[in-house]
């Protein structure tokens, strides 16, 4: 029997000008399909001119400088439309999408949309089922007493999963993609049973238990901080505040 995590995914990832989703963009997107395990991925990417100067510290992080961008570098507004197309169409198969700490690149995309096309990332996937597996909630909850820290570059490393060109939207992609296979064999006993559409619903539990216990540290250490602790998908500020 092919367990779930051997089969069909796809994987998301951005580069993007800062941390903040709310006020920073898209530089770079890309989308990477594997019909199973060991497959032959099949990469889209996407190269935008974000309208604003890109920081020094972005630009350091990711290669990608404001006159690559503005010469090479397509108008947001239709990039970001076809981006929210390609993730629906991926759900609309019934992939899972992988996406590593999916609450800031679903809701940076999600406020592009709203910035460019005065749209949302809930339009696009109204008909279709949203099934997010993120290897950083999934790797924090199944190992939760491991020290130490849980970016792509530490879980990769931890997992045996190589990361060639890290903080490329492509290369990040595929080894989410390819960490969310090492996580299902690491623990199949505790994943064999759950569908991704199952484990969809749990992440979203367990990334509020998470974000509740960090926190719970923050205060504890003295510097209390809000973590949100909504996942996949951040609510926009005005619905937040209304509910």
């Amino acid at each position: 029997m092919t367990h779930w995590f051997e089969g069909p995914l796809a994987a998301f990832d951005t580069e993007t000008t800062g941390v903040d989703v709310e006020e920073d963009r898209i530089v770079s997107a890309a989308l990477v399909v594997q019909d199973c395990a060991g497959g032959r991925p099949r990469v889209t990417r996407w190269l935008i001119d974000p309208g604003i100067p890109v920081p020094a510290a972005a630009t350091a992080v990711h290669g990608l400088t404001d006159e690559h961008l503005q010469r090479n570098g397509r108008w947001p507004a239709p990039v970001m439309a076809e981006v929210a197309r390609s993730l629906a169409e991926q759900c609309a198969t019934g992939r899972p999408l992988v996406v590593m700490n999916a609450p800031f690149d679903l809701t940076l995309l999600d406020r592009e949309l709203k910035r460019h096309r005065a749209s949302s990332l809930g339009q696009y996937l109204e008909h279709v089922p949203l099934c997010v597996l993120d290897p950083r909630v999934l790797d924090k909850h199944l190992d939760r007493y491991r020290k130490g820290r849980r970016t792509l570059t530490d879980l990769c490393d931890l997992y045996g999963v190589a990361l060639e060109g890290a903080h490329d939207a492509s290369a990040d992609a595929l080894a989410s993609l390819e960490l969310v296979r090492a996580v299902g064999r690491r623990f199949t006993s505790r994943l064999e049973r759950l569908s991704p559409a199952e484990l969809h619903t749990l992440q979203a539990v367990w990334h509020a238990a998470q974000a509740r216990g960090l926190q719970t540290w923050f205060a504890k250490n003295g510097t209390p901080e809000t973590v949100d602790t909504a996942w996949p998908l951040r609510p926009r500020p005005e619905v937040a505040a209304a509910a």
